[in-house]
């Protein structure tokens, strides 16, 4: 089994899958959701006019990423992102202290290592929902016909209210991660014909870390499905530049761009 499974004429490796470049010929999760959320954010992202900044939570997640990808690995992101790791004085900061607890909570657990064993960070793409996707699997193990995902939390049962679901649901549900998962077991079914189980190795950021391995019960993609195809036809058309993006007016790139042009009533401060 390689690594990649090409279907359009960019060439996706692990150090230009991120680039403007791919994400222009491919669709993603984060670039769907992104364009959910806003889509001139988005377009002003594929058009190198916006880079949205990094955020401390997103550099943590990619250092705990980095120590179960393998050593090398993990020694060289700690290399590259030394002023953001470490103190001038010594030590770590605080956010990373937390991580290596997380770190060795996980390490220390065998169901949990169990769950993310296999290749890791395993390209593959696909053409679904009338667009080319790209994904990038945590880890998929191919006997097993199952890949994983490892994802932070602030709590493992802290409930947040989903307008998209209607009802109070968890923080897999609330920050899209079913979608990301039915999406990445479609493009993983297009390119080895078989269906894995998918599998999310949940840490939190508490002291002492708590830990779980979640699955899905499958008619729950059904739903995930449904919503992808019905978004997709509009992202398509704006991604093409067929239909103009709207502005949410309330992201920080908006926030950033936006010219007063009116007034507003007292009363729209809080149903916009």
């Amino acid at each position: 089994m390689t690594s990649q499974t090409q279907t359009k004429r960019f060439q996706l490796t692990s150090s230009n899958y991120h680039s403007i470049e791919a994400n222009k010929d491919y669709m993603s999760v984060s670039q769907f959701k992104g364009f959910i959320e806003c889509e001139a954010k988005e377009m002003a992202k594929l058009n190198g006019a916006y880079i949205e900044p990094q955020s401390n939570a997103l550099l943590v997640g990619s250092y705990l990423h980095a120590a179960f990808e393998n050593d090398e690995i993990f020694k060289v992101f700690q290399e590259e992102n030394n002023k953001a790791i470490y103190k001038a004085r010594g030590g770590k900061y605080s956010d990373f202290e937390t991580a290596d607890s997380m770190i060795e909570t996980l390490k220390t657990d065998p169901f949990a290592m169990f769950a993310i064993e296999g290749e890791k960070e395993q390209i593959y793409t696909a053409d679904l929902f009338g667009a080319a996707w790209k994904v990038k699997v945590d880890s998929i193990h191919h006997e097993r016909r199952t890949f994983s995902d490892l994802k932070t939390t602030q709590d493992l049962h802290k409930r947040y209210w989903s307008v998209k679901y209607d009802g109070w649901v968890s923080f897999i549900e609330a920050w899209d991660y079913v979608l990301q998962m039915a999406l990445y077991r479609r493009v993983i079914q297009e390119n080895t014909g078989y269906t894995y189980s998918p599998y999310i190795v949940a840490v939190t950021k508490e002291s002492p870390p708590n830990k779980a391995v979640v699955h899905f019960d499958e008619s729950r993609f059904d739903f995930e499905y449904e919503y992808i195809e019905m978004k997709m036809e509009r992202i398509n058309e704006v991604k093409q530049r067929i239909k103009e993006p709207i502005r949410c007016e309330k992201c920080r790139y908006c926030r950033e761009s936006r010219k007063i042009k009116d007034t507003i009533e007292v009363g729209d401060l809080i149903h916009e």
